[in-house]
């Protein structure tokens, strides 16, 4: 069982030289500001606002050293600097136990530096020290005159991160059949969504209640304290803007310049997000389609078609594995988060269709963060953990069913699965989740950026006007650029990126409703 990622490492670095078009050197050669030496950063300065958070957490000194290697990333070389900060584990008690955060950073590289400049990838789960500098490049504008700086949010990574299954659990779950079609099925299907849901509360205990986007955004707030900034400026990316949106609603008078790309609809419930993801998967399956010289109806068909025969017989791989329906799928998934991965995905489907599953299992596999050596990743157990605190709603099987048609009929191809993930995600999870939909009013706050892409296939672009209409009047101001791929920043659009950097550096927004064709 999976729910597609948003936006995180787990995509992005997989498809990094054609989507966000940075580069796989993680050094850097830029100075930073006070003679390029990277001295620990005191609290924050009188003039930032009142906090009546205890002085053991505003006053912190971070040690900044030499990062470390994370997951299977190397070190990051170069300018690049790490440390902890220490949060509380329970904001009602910010006088009790406090956790670390891992923090990376890179110092603005000239002159009249504005402060730093937070990022958040996605996911919910995504590792910034693993993204960061893998985006440098992408963001080198911006580092003129911003110390780039991101973390990993609690429960990820470096940050308290939960692995809730081993890899032979893990490789054994991808034989649960993430569409069932018998009664049988159903309850195997169920009961592996409980089982995940004890493996997370079995690692992570007490933290397990205390993984929120909320609890994230409050984290934020005394990131920004210590970083020694007096506004929070922020460029958050997909799930990242839903982050974005509740810091603004928290904290509306400490918003700086704040770009969100890639916006999550904050009007939409469980369901709501799965239908808006099966719709904008859809629209990118499409244009696929048509740039293949394909119907897309007739295509789509075809492609449903053949996931129902490796639904009733699993393709052979290489590797002696099998291409399930649910690994096919996702092995779909991935390259449409790119226009550039289109071409390897008609190599993956064509393969599927002489009966090798080898293509598409390996494009799973790199969702999946699976190595060869059959090591996986754990950002999909970190999504989990803080999706199913943050969300409410729980869906019954019987509700399910009631809705599958609806699904099926905004997509032959994605509708079931996604449909039947709204049950099982959170299902029997230890935990109950804390909102229906995220609160993002931010009353008063400074101007926020949103940037939506029509061809968004795991955001669709139409959450960036919802957003704009939480936020409020004159704070949501809205860019959409008609392109392809999630996400819009740094993906081949000049007028995307220079509107997106005269708005950071210059503190100079567009007119709401700007296109970029």
């Amino acid at each position: 069982m999976r729910r597609f990622l948003r936006w995180t490492a787990a995509v992005a670095a997989a498809l990094l030289v054609a989507g966000c078009g940075g580069s796989s050197d993680r050094g850097g050669n830029g100075k930073g500001h006070e003679g390029g030496e990277d001295k620990g950063t005191s609290a924050a300065p009188p003039s930032a606002p009142a906090t009546d958070l205890p002085a053991s957490l505003t006053s912190q000194h971070l040690d900044w050293h030499g990062c470390k290697a994370t997951g299977d990333a190397p070190a990051p070389s170069g300018d690049w600097r790490c440390a902890m900060l220490k949060v509380p584990l329970d904001w009602s008690e910010p006088d009790g136990t406090t956790i670390d955060l891992a923090l990376i950073r890179a110092r603005a590289t000239g002159g009249n530096r504005i402060g730093s400049l937070l990022f958040n990838f996605g996911g919910p789960g995504g590792s910034g020290l693993e993204m960061m500098p893998y985006y440098a490049d992408t963001v080198s504008k911006l580092r003129e005159r911003y110390d780039l700086v991101s973390w990993d949010p609690r429960g990820v990574g470096a940050s308290e991160g939960v692995r809730c299954r081993g890899d032979r659990q893990i490789e054994a779950a991808e034989d649960v059949d993430g569409t069932p079609d018998t009664a049988q099925e159903e309850k195997v299907f169920l009961q592996d969504a409980a089982d995940f849901g004890k493996g997370c509360q079995k690692a992570a205990g007490k933290l397990l209640a205390h993984v929120s986007t909320t609890d994230t955004a409050r984290d934020m707030d005394l990131m920004r304290q210590v970083l020694g900034d007096t506004r929070m400026h922020y460029f958050g990316i997909s799930y990242g803007t839903e982050l974005g949106g509740v810091y603004a609603h928290l904290f509306p008078k400490r918003v700086g310049r704040m770009i969100l790309d890639a916006v999550v609809d904050p009007t939409a419930d469980t369901v709501g997000q799965a239908e808006n993801q099966t719709r904008g998967f859809q629209r990118a399956l499409d244009d696929y389609l048509k740039s293949t010289g394909q119907d897309p109806e007739q295509g789509s068909r075809k492609i449903a078609t053949l996931l129902k025969r490796i639904d009733a017989n699993p393709l052979p791989a290489t590797s002696g594995r099998k291409l399930t329906e649910t690994l096919a799928l996702t092995g779909i998934i991935v390259p449409l988060y790119s226009e550039a991965g289109w071409p390897r995905l008609t190599a993956a489907l064509n393969s599927a269709e002489k009966g090798d599953g080898s293509p598409l299992l390996a494009l799973a596999d790199q969702y999946d963060e699976r190595d060869s050596s059959g090591h996986y990743g754990t950002t999909t157990h970190s999504q989990r953990v803080i999706s199913c605190l943050d969300e409410k709603e729980r869906p019954t099987p019987a509700e399910t069913k009631k809705r599958l048609a609806e699904f099926e009929r905004i997509s032959p191809v994605f509708g079931d699965f996604l449909g039947w993930d709204t049950a099982g995600w959170c299902h029997d999870w230890p935990v109950p989740g804390q909102y229906t939909t995220p609160e993002a009013s931010a009353p008063g706050a400074a101007p926020i950026l949103l940037v939506g892409n029509t061809g968004d296939p795991a955001t669709p672009y139409e959450g960036a006007r919802r957003m704009a209409d939480e936020l409020g009047k004159d704070v949501g101001v809205e860019l959409t650029w008609k392109g392809e791929g999630h996400g819009a920043y740094g993906n081949g659009s000049d007028c995307v990126d220079s509107t997106v950097n005269t708005y950071l550096l210059n503190g100079t927004a567009p007119k709401d409703g700007k296109v970029c064709s």
